[in-house]
């Protein structure tokens, strides 16, 4: 990994020169997203950011906390104790920079020994298992690393839309693809191209099917005008 997305981040935040990252998928067209969005203040977030935010409580893990401004607003506004994990060295070197006390790169699947309150999974966070087929250890991991009471916030997208209607009423998909909300995103940034991963949007029925296969409750808390949702796990 040349850790690109994280290498944006940092050059914002140094102000070296920072430029847009072009991001392609599997079902989407080539498209810029702006570094500067990553670093948003909570006036400037969703609302269902904003939602998860204020269910936020006790003592909270932020997974794949990008440039951390999840968690910076949980530390700085509600003194909170957040502890924030991304897989790109630059990101949590750039978090480290802006000011998080707890910023350290780990992958949450090797997480152990630590237990949680709240653990955040926003911007789609779920989608980093890759695949549909990931999804219960993946669960099953984040259930380990909960306190009693504890809980699991979320976001994702049900992207069935994005699919061409068929002939019999339904939507065609891919042969390829085991389940329609697996993609492959690739990004290029300052000229230089990421290799390319898995990445999955779930839809909210499928994911609160695997929550209790896998020995969690599931709840939707928010439906946005997209497609989107936000949903509480727990035990």
């Amino acid at each position: 990994m040349k850790d690109l997305f994280g290498k944006a981040i940092l050059d914002f935040q140094t102000k070296n020169s920072p430029e847009d990252l072009i991001t392609e998928t599997t079902i989407s067209e080539e498209d810029e997203m702006s570094v500067a969005y990553l670093f948003r203040s909570y006036d400037e977030m969703p609302h269902m950011e904003q939602k998860a935010l204020q269910l936020a409580k006790g003592k909270i893990l932020d997974v794949g906390c990008g440039a951390g401004s999840h968690s910076l607003s949980l530390q700085n506004e509600r003194n909170l104790d957040v502890t924030s994990i991304d897989i790109s060295p630059n990101a949590i070197h750039a978090c480290t920079l802006r000011g998080l006390k707890k910023a350290k790169v780990q992958d949450v699947l090797t997480l152990e020994n630590e237990k949680y309150d709240t653990i955040l999974l926003l911007m789609n966070g779920a989608g980093m298992c890759g695949k549909l087929k990931n999804i219960p250890n993946f669960l099953l991991k984040l259930k380990t690393l909960l306190n009693p009471g504890g809980q699991i916030l979320l976001d994702s997208s049900d992207i069935i839309y994005m699919f061409d209607d068929a002939e019999d009423g339904g939507k065609w998909i891919p042969s390829q693809n085991e389940y329609y909300g697996e993609i492959v995103f690739n990004i290029s940034y300052k000229g230089e191209k990421e290799k390319p991963f898995d990445w999955m949007f779930i839809d909210y029925n499928t994911l609160q099917n695997a929550a209790l296969d896998n020995g969690l409750q599931c709840e939707l808390i928010l439906e946005g005008e997209h497609f989107d949702y936000l949903a509480k796990l727990s035990i």
